[in-house]
């Protein structure tokens, strides 16, 4: 793979497709510079953005709002600017994070609550009257109150209708098929011919924008049973896609972070516990591809 179509890869698209900043920089931050003590130093947030055509004025904005917002604290030593990810910035990309990096929670059966007044946590539907619905996942949270748990029976035809009344399962589809159409090609080369030619910084340019396109869709998937899935839903296909090419680029794309990025302290390292953990499930899901 040549420095040329690896840039080729990088370019967004469709016009309008470049990252909102603000999310990038969270994404940047959860994958790369969180399980490394969770400091960077401002220069290496511009330079990384930049690779995703977001601008340093871009970048100095969005920051700014992220601080207002309490996603981010800053700190400046000397005429260095350095950031971290709030408390509450953290545990959302740790939430975040078991949808990316861990096998996801397999759908068995179903939830219903019978009768509550709470709100309703993520992935319960309202049915009226006090009745809501969810998938059965270890990850769901149980509701207060009368809950039963079952398994679809009878026309398991009309649970993809259904679904699709209930949860918003065309918009999810529609972003897990963009994400194959973007990411197809780079799976391929990489299967192809490894990444001889691909240095650390594009190695990490396309491992962040990689997880940038694949939360638009994963973190919004209600991972059904699967009877409720719509027809040739994209889902499975995505997930494999995104665990190849994620494993293809780790080596790489970490190098560069332990020889490039630094906080207050220094460089930060290549590899902690937290980010091999990480490879080892991603590397474990990867063989029960196979298996």
């Amino acid at each position: 793979m040549t420095g040329h179509q690896i840039d080729q890869l990088l370019q967004p698209p469709r016009r309008g497709s470049i990252p909102r900043a603000p999310a990038f920089i969270v994404t940047l931050y959860g994958d790369a510079i969180e399980p490394r003590g969770g400091t960077l130093w401002m220069g290496d947030l511009v330079s990384c953005c930049a690779k995703q055509g977001i601008s340093e004025s871009l970048v100095r904005t969005a920051v700014s709002r992220l601080v207002a917002a309490g996603k981010l604290l800053g700190e400046r030593i000397g005429r260095r600017s350095f950031y971290r990810l709030t408390e509450q910035a953290q545990e959302e990309f740790r939430s975040a994070s078991k949808v990316l990096y861990t096998p996801p929670p397999v759908a068995r059966g179903w939830l219903l609550a019978l009768k509550t007044c709470e709100a309703l946590p993520d992935g319960w539907v309202s049915m009226g009257s006090g009745v809501a619905l969810a998938p059965n996942r270890s990850d769901i949270v149980r509701l207060s109150g009368a809950v039963v748990s079952g398994e679809a029976i009878g026309e398991r035809k009309d649970w993809p209708d259904l679904a699709a009344d209930l949860w918003d399962l065309k918009v999810v589809a529609e972003r897990y098929r963009s994400f194959l159409e973007r990411y197809d090609a780079l799976g391929k080369v990489l299967r192809d011919s490894g990444l001889n030619n691909v240095d650390g910084k594009n190695a990490l340019g396309l491992r962040l924008s990689l997880i940038h396109h694949y939360r638009l869709a994963a973190l919004k998937d209600p991972r059904l049973p699967r009877e409720a899935w719509p027809e040739d839903w994209p889902g499975p296909d995505a997930r494999r896609l995104f665990v190849s090419i994620y494993l293809a680029l780790a080596a790489a794309a970490d190098a560069y972070i332990g020889g490039s990025f630094s906080d207050s302290r220094g460089l930060l390292p290549s590899a902690t516990e937290v980010t091999d953990l990480r490879l080892d499930r991603l590397a474990r899901e990867a063989v029960s591809f196979t298996g």
